[in-house]
């Protein structure tokens, strides 16, 4: 007598310890299936404690993003336009801020930019959320200081993914993993912990981005760090952003610490020359 023995995914999900659960039923007897339980291993996030502010002059795209966000647990705050965005985001410091581009009075460059000055923000996450879908433009919401540019229309599963995988990257204060140690050379110190950079005793402000982009390079001088590896620790795998990004950054240092400093490696990447 033959059995025949065969396995199928149910795709299953159980949310329980923080844990997603796949769910397999074996069959190893005709019409009796055994329960196989695989971890996979989730994030530990608790997103109820996770503050999203959308901003957006379309009521309905504030309906959408609200309702889907909602489900997953996170708490939403929206706003029209951009002099009551900032007024809020400086009453309740979210942790994400979803921005549009194209918005009447104050654009979102413009707001991404005065998010980005006020101290009290220096760790939350901006994203554009736009149909703009030019690569100049998604190079100036970077400029700006951005941390993500998703375009319209956008699935909600799509959405909630890149989020979650931006506030996974960014758990720890300037997202991180760097030794904190004050670096010094010359006459440029940074202060990872501090989050501040002094060029000949004068502090520079840098955006989330540049920072980071620069205690890498600092990290090991005249180590030559690829374009890949500068991309995946800025970004990540998840996040796709135009070739030139990378480009962009490295010429808004130059200006801010000196052209000498990081130096080009044709071909391979950049290093840091003190």
């Amino acid at each position: 007598m033959l059995i025949f023995c065969y396995a199928n995914s149910l795709n299953l999900k159980i949310a329980k310890a923080n844990c997603n659960f796949n769910l397999t039923l074996v069959c190893v007897l005709p019409f009796i299936f055994i329960p196989l339980i695989f971890i996979n291993g989730n994030s530990n996030m608790d997103y109820n404690n996770i503050k999203i502010l959308a901003v957006d002059d379309e009521s309905d795209i504030l309906e959408f993003l609200s309702y889907n966000l909602k489900k997953e647990g996170f708490s939403m705050y929206t706003a029209t336009n951009g002099h009551d965005a900032i007024q809020l985001a400086q009453k309740v410091t979210p942790h994400v801020v979803i921005l549009d581009v194209m918005m009447p009075e104050m654009d979102g460059m413009e707001i991404c930019e005065k998010l980005r000055q006020n101290p009290l923000l220096e760790n939350t996450l901006i994203v554009f959320l736009t149909a703009r879908l030019e690569d100049y433009s998604q190079i100036a919401g970077f400029e700006a200081g951005a941390d993500d540019y998703i375009t319209k229309p956008v699935k909600p599963k799509v959405l909630i993914t890149r989020l979650k995988a931006l506030l996974k990257r960014y758990g720890n204060k300037a997202g991180t993993s760097l030794d904190t140690t004050a670096l010094k050379f010359s006459d440029l110190t940074i202060d990872p912990e501090k989050y501040m950079v002094y060029l000949d005793s004068e502090e520079i402000i840098l955006p989330r981005k540049e920072f980071k982009l620069l205690l890498l390079l600092t990290s090991k001088p005249s180590r030559v760090f690829t374009r890949e590896e500068i991309f995946d620790h800025l970004w990540g795998t998840d996040v796709f952003v135009g070739d030139r990004t990378i480009d962009v950054y490295i010429r808004k240092l130059r200006e801010k610490i000196g052209e000498k400093k990081i130096v080009t490696v044709k071909g391979v990447g950049y290093k840091f020359q003190s």
